[in-house]
């Protein structure tokens, strides 16, 4: 049945399977970290700072990884970022009187640059897969890789949680790390070896963008991801616990839940976005939604602020936020694909990447820091702030006219 298929076709399928697979590893070990030394009495600020490495090191892995994929080809970035990913679990699923804090902020590193060296090259691998011509097949198979991905991302968030109170943490994370073995030895064995190797060896002086649309795209989407995860990360699983009381399990399954439908959401957002006018999104759209999403955050911040039946606000606001957001997201996801150069597409899109995981990084902190001194509520202002940036960035995208879209 996989042999009839299209080659491309079938590499598509190989590459969104690893990532699933990872993805799925990475959402429980965030989950299963933050749970499970939060139980350990360490404050917010110290759970974020287990953090730190993970995304510090993925701001230049994207920058690296970018320029590596373009070098050598980006089934090979995609397997060593497989193969840190164990090591990185396997680190971690030692006796629990290892687990220090340079010990897990170590382990977060390699998981850090393993996750960013795997989601740039495929996201990167799609761009070799899909004609110059065919922006609007492009857009879907973006939005379905993105979408699954988020979607599998909370499926191991409830995983961890799950997974954490079931077994405990050094069975889970030793779990998981065989489960990712058979992955990287069928990547080995079926991705093409050529994927995504520009003709010409870049210099290493190329991995910082010279478009003009990518670094502005890039520069958005640093301050939206910060807008997500300085309320996501630290400052939600451990305020759900000790405010309401929500053991690990309900923790795990409500963010579960949210990033499931948010996955959902990205999935389809080309029908959100582009059937309307039978145009792929420009940049413009990506202004109305991030105006969008920083309406509705300020409006949740408010509610939370003011005691407004926080726990209804919380819920059905992030879940809104989710699905806002995630349609920003897969906007994004789309047009830094569409602005990339076709040879060597790993370098911009692994530049556009290094300003996520600087989003991420300063979000991870703040959510620590923040929530820790002012609540959750300030949590949500300094979102809302960020995503007023990101919208004002926003203007300085192109409008090009694209292809029409088309199924």
């Amino acid at each position: 049945m996989l042999s009839q298929l299209n080659a491309n076709v079938r590499q598509y399928m190989l590459v969104t399977f690893n990532y699933w697979n990872f993805t799925v590893t990475d959402g429980a070990l965030r989950m299963l970290v933050v749970l499970y030394f939060y139980d350990l009495g360490y404050t917010g600020l110290e759970i974020a700072s287990l953090f730190l490495f993970y995304e510090f090191f993925g701001v230049g892995t994207n920058l690296i990884g970018g320029w590596l994929g373009a070098r050598l080809g980006l089934n090979r970035t995609m397997n060593i970022g497989l193969g840190m990913q164990i090591i990185a679990l396997l680190m971690l699923a030692v006796p629990a009187s290892w687990l220090s804090i340079p010990w897990v902020m170590g382990a977060q590193a390699l998981s850090g640059i393993a996750k960013d060296l795997n989601k740039m090259s495929a996201k990167s691998a799609i761009k070799t897969l899909v004609p110059e011509n065919a922006q609007g097949a492009l857009y879907k198979w973006i939005a379905i890789l993105t979408g699954s991905k988020n979607a599998l991302k909370g499926a191991g968030f409830f995983l961890g949680g799950a997974l954490l109170s079931l077994i405990g943490f050094q069975y889970a994370v030793a779990a998981m790390a065989g489960v990712l073995l058979f992955v990287f030895i069928g990547s080995l064995l079926f991705l093409k070896s050529d994927m995504g190797k520009a003709k010409t060896k870049p210099k290493f002086s190329e991995i910082f963008s010279k478009s003009r649309s990518v670094n502005i795209l890039s520069a958005a989407r640093m301050f939206l991801f910060g807008a997500r995860d300085v309320w996501f990360v630290v400052a939600l699983p451990i305020y759900l616990g000790a405010t309401f009381g929500w053991d690990h399990s309900a923790v795990g399954a409500f963010l579960a839940i949210w990033v499931i439908g948010y996955g959902i959401i990205q999935g389809i957002a080309p029908r959100i976005t582009g059937k309307a006018s039978g145009q792929p999104p420009q940049g413009k759209s990506a202004i109305i939604w991030a105006l969008i999403l920083a309406v509705v955050t300020g409006l949740i911040a408010f509610s939370v602020q003011q005691q407004w039946h926080p726990e209804i606000v919380i819920i059905a606001g992030l879940m809104l936020f989710g699905a806002v957001f995630a349609v920003n997201s897969s906007l994004h996801s789309y047009l830094i694909v569409s602005y990339a150069k076709g040879d060597g597409v790993s370098l911009d899109v692994g530049f556009y990447y290094m300003a996520n995981a600087m989003g991420r990084l300063i979000g991870t902190m703040l959510s620590g820091w923040v929530f820790q001194v002012w609540g959750f509520a300030a949590c949500l202002w300094v979102s809302f702030l960020f995503l007023a940036v990101t919208t004002l960035i926003s203007f300085g995208l192109p409008n090009n006219q694209a292809e029409p879209l088309r199924g």
